[in-house]
């Protein structure tokens, strides 16, 4: 009874901003318009998903516990001080006409309780550009345009030379093709859980790479303070999350959520025994 309370009260919420009765002044670019400015820019991205606002009202995540001193910084972030320094938001202000019916109701329930997060620490003088970048499968309604989308993204690493930095279980690009196009692959592994502890050592394993790197970030909210702070050392950082597991599933064109073999393989003799020798020439650094 509680949540079917709940769903009908997000329900009322989002018509009434939807037809303009209660004002919202966030505005979000589409995906193809937050692609093109990565693959056209030398600009650098940091994303926030429903988990990040979830940590700036004070809230644990599965593998982050909360602090004041995150949620500061996080609120920080989310305000855009950086022209260059893209911040991507859920685009889900203006319309969810788009979205599958289970994606529709989750975001709904979510702007119920959150909205007013977005409201007091977004900057009002951006228009940020859409999280849904790296979630571009599940969400929608019309999947026509995933190809599309990916076929673009792979274009923005591509011949560069990148530096993948990720939890023991994420596996970008291992036994796919998403970063086939880049010039080489090297991987920095993060601990799987509480990484914002690890930042020190992830920022230290980081700089001893060259500024021609470009930086792909899966490391859930300590990404974004990574973020931040390589890109101010002059580094361009794309923060993806989890865009492996969408490419897989659009990969295998799976018509809901599924889990994904490999993010259950996490020691070096797991990921021997399951044929990833290549994966494990390009880890330089376990932290």
């Amino acid at each position: 009874m509680k949540r079917k309370i709940k769903d009908i009260l997000a329900a009322i919420a989002y018509f009434l901003y939807e037809k303009g009765i209660l004002h919202n002044s966030i505005k979000v670019h589409s995906i193809d318009e937050t692609i093109d400015e990565l693959l056209h820019t030398n600009k650098s991205l940091v994303r926030f998903g429903d988990g990040e606002i979830v940590m700036i009202k004070g809230g644990d995540l599965m593998l982050q516990k909360a602090s004041p001193e995150i949620a500061k910084g996080l609120a920080e972030i989310l305000a855009y001080p950086y022209d260059d320094l893209m911040v991507t938001i859920p685009g889900i202000f203006d319309t969810l006409s788009d979205h599958r019916k289970a994606s529709r109701q989750f975001w709904k329930d979510h702007l119920l309780f959150c909205r007013k997060t977005y409201e007091k620490y977004c900057n009002p003088d951006r228009i940020y550009y859409t999280t849904f970048v790296s979630r571009c499968y599940y969400y929608a309604k019309d999947r026509s345009n995933c190809g599309e989308w990916f076929a673009k993204i792979r274009k923005i690493w591509e011949n560069k030379d990148v530096v993948v930095v990720e939890g023991t279980r994420t596996h970008n690009g291992v036994g796919n093709d998403l970063l086939d196009t880049a010039a080489s692959v090297e991987r920095i592994i993060c601990p799987p859980r509480d990484a914002y502890g690890a930042i020190a050592r992830i920022l230290e394993a980081c700089e001893a790479y060259d500024k021609d790197r470009l930086f792909l970030l899966s490391v859930g909210v300590a990404a974004k303070f990574l973020a931040l702070e390589l890109f101010r050392k002059g580094y361009r950082v794309l923060d993806i999350g989890h865009m492996d597991m969408e490419y897989e599933w659009y990969v295998r064109q799976t018509p809901d959520k599924c889990k994904i073999e490999k993010h259950e393989i996490e020691t070096e003799a797991a990921n021997r025994e399951a044929g990833y020798t290549q994966y494990l020439s390009q880890v330089k650094v376990r932290l």
